[in-house]
């Protein structure tokens, strides 16, 4: 559950400030018991499976330290919950590892907020975790359920399907870029573009739509070609992305040169979109059900029998994209 590992004497209130803004936070049918005992306890309903993930954030790693504590705590959950929407899992409940250089009940209240907002969004429950002293670093797993025998895995694309994407790419590495100085960009754009660095939106929707037609699906966390390669690595295929057809926002637009958004769009990462792949016979449905959801999605592609992954232009000339994306440990 959540704690505070503090010797010193003011472990008591430290406590009860954690106890304040981490207890009862979002609410979910199936936690039986959530934060306040040993453990909690939880169940699912019959015929369903539970997909669990997990994501550590780092300060100045995933995150600039003095970014505003509400957007950390909204992005940390939002960047599991995308993991469940790739599988299309319905998310019930997750557990939060916070590590904090010193209590601060301000920060703790913001972070709380962020939190909060995305749980009740989307009826998922804190059920637990621990709080300690350390570099800022916040960790959560979260859990969701889906019927047996239907979440959407990483090894099913097949030859022939088209490659869909849920969103434009790469303007959260513009926001990067911007947040770092190395560019400008029209203050007409700027918080659209730092929207999408810190508060993805989780396609919970999407994802659980996907599920009676999708054949793969994966959430881009590391960038299009980073990411759409494990998809083809482990269902044995290769891929063609039509380079002119990937959506583009205005931000990106307005604000660097046509191969500059195609080289951020490939590669960029942070996107957490949804790319999944659906069979010929299945996409024209796909597209109504998602329009009558008032859900876009974009086709970028084509998976094809020959091995790897290549960049195809409307004049027909076709690359091997280069393999490279987000890398943790570069």
């Amino acid at each position: 559950m959540i704690l505070v590992s503090s010797p010193t004497s003011s472990s008591r209130s430290e406590f009860d400030l954690i106890k304040r803004y981490f207890t009862g936070l979002g609410n979910n049918q199936f936690v039986k018991l959530g934060v306040g005992d040993d453990a909690a306890i939880t169940s699912i309903p019959a015929g369903y499976e539970l997909v669990t993930t997990v994501d550590t954030l780092v300060a100045d790693v995933h995150f600039f330290a003095d970014t505003a504590p509400e957007l950390i705590g909204y992005k940390s959950l939002a960047v599991n919950l995308s993991d469940l929407a790739a599988m299309s899992a319905t998310p019930v409940w997750f557990t939060l590892s916070l590590a904090v250089p010193e209590i601060d009940e301000s920060w703790l209240q913001a972070f709380s907020r962020g939190l909060t907002d995305l749980a009740l969004q989307y009826s998922v429950a804190l059920v637990g975790g621990d709080t300690v002293r350390g570099p800022l670093t916040i960790t959560i797993q979260a859990c969701g359920i889906v019927e047996q025998g239907k979440a959407l895995l990483r090894d099913g694309a097949k030859v022939g399907d088209g490659i869909y994407i849920t969103g434009p790419l790469g303007d959260a590495r513009l926001a990067l870029e911007l947040l770092k100085g190395d560019r400008t960009i029209d203050k007409t754009y700027l918080t659209a573009c730092c929207d999408k660095l810190h508060k993805p939106v989780a396609r919970i929707k999407e994802g659980l739509l996907l599920k009676e037609f999708a054949n793969a699906a994966i959430d881009i966390s590391d960038g299009l070609v980073a990411d759409l390669s494990h998809v083809l690595q482990r269902s044995d295929v290769g891929a063609r992305i039509f380079l002119d057809d990937l959506p583009v926002s205005d931000a990106m637009r307005k604000s660097v040169s046509e191969s500059e958004s195609q080289n951020r769009s490939l590669y960029g990462g942070d996107d957490y979109e949804l790319c999944f792949t659906v069979p010929t016979d299945k996409q024209d449905a796909m597209l109504s059900k998602m329009k009558a959801n008032d859900c876009v999605v974009y086709r970028i592609g084509t998976i094809a029998r020959e091995k790897g992954l290549f960049g195809v232009h409307t004049d027909g000339d076709a690359s091997l994209l280069e393999q490279r994306g987000y890398d943790h440990f570069s």
